[in-house]
């Protein structure tokens, strides 16, 4: 096995690893406020790809050029599940939240399969398409511009909650809402804001893998299960460690895939993570 074999798919698993990593800090952001698992993530995901697929097609946006779009999309249907649906199984049983959410997921992916058939469509042509050579190493372009994208996506996130007003009054929520509502600050507002935030995080990631991975129904559940153990191994409601996590899932996916086998690769991600929460039972970063 050659060095250039070895570079080549640690490269291509960190450049997957930054977007499975946008991914599951939308997705810990959420748990992070509300203590509420969107099991529909994947599904906003799959809706982004769809958006950017049809103004692909139909007016000759590029993707990329259609990305706050994507975003802002994403944000409002994020806010618009909130009041809908969530707000009202608030004060429900976690097992009520569970099938809340769990069912938004199943009637919006047979919502598409019935809107859009469960045929696999990409879009041809991008901004990004194309590949670059480093020595014997070759790097998508695709993928590499949704490496960066997803890097400053995420840093935008942490600078808003860790440098602004209401970035802080999220932590705040987050650490002790009762105490947050007695400050001034509205949990309701502060719930919203993080489903929007957390489905916005999605669009982009949405926008960003619609350049070169194909586009179906179930193209969510794909990388909403690699999110979910990303955010548990890095730390439930720890944006950080959700970013750290998916970062290490993507290279060991990658590595393993070239030193054992394509099709078992997941069992040493999987691995990975069952020991963390065997010695580390709140992940990397997460809470006490």
């Amino acid at each position: 096995m050659t060095c250039e074999l070895v570079a080549q798919a640690l490269v291509s698993g960190l450049l997957a690893g930054f977007v499975f990593a946008l991914i599951a800090a939308g997705l810990s952001l959420i748990f992070g406020v509300m203590e509420i698992v969107n099991f529909a993530h994947g599904e906003f995901l799959m809706l982004s790809m769809y958006l950017s697929y049809f103004l692909n097609a139909s007016l000759g946006w590029d993707p990329l050029v259609a990305l706050p779009l994507n975003a802002v999309a994403l944000f409002l249907l994020g806010v618009l599940v909130y009041y809908a649906l969530i707000r009202r199984v608030l004060r429900a049983p976690m097992l009520a939240q569970i099938f809340a959410t769990f069912g938004l997921s199943v009637f919006l992916q047979n919502l598409a399969q019935f809107l859009f058939r469960p045929d696999f469509r990409m879009v041809a042509t991008t901004m990004a398409t194309g590949r670059i050579a480093l020595g014997g190493v070759f790097i998508s372009r695709p993928q590499l511009v949704a490496a960066i994208g997803a890097v400053l996506t995420t840093g935008l996130l942490y600078w808003l909650l860790t440098r602004t007003e209401t970035g802080k009054a999220l932590l705040a929520t987050a650490e002790d809402r009762q105490a947050a509502s007695l400050m001034g600050i509205d949990p309701d507002r502060m719930f919203a804001l993080s489903w929007g935030l957390g489905a916005a995080c999605v669009g982009v990631a949405g926008a960003l893998l619609s350049t070169f991975y194909y586009v179906f129904p179930q193209v969510g559940g794909i990388f909403a299960l690699i999110a979910f153990v990303a955010v548990a191994l890095g730390g439930f409601g720890s944006v950080t460690g959700a970013f750290l996590g998916g970062i290490i899932i993507g290279a060991v996916e990658s590595l393993a895939g070239v030193f054992v086998a394509p099709a078992v690769k997941n069992i040493f991600v999987f691995a990975i993570y069952l020991v963390v929460m065997l010695v580390r039972p709140r992940g990397l970063l997460g809470k006490q």
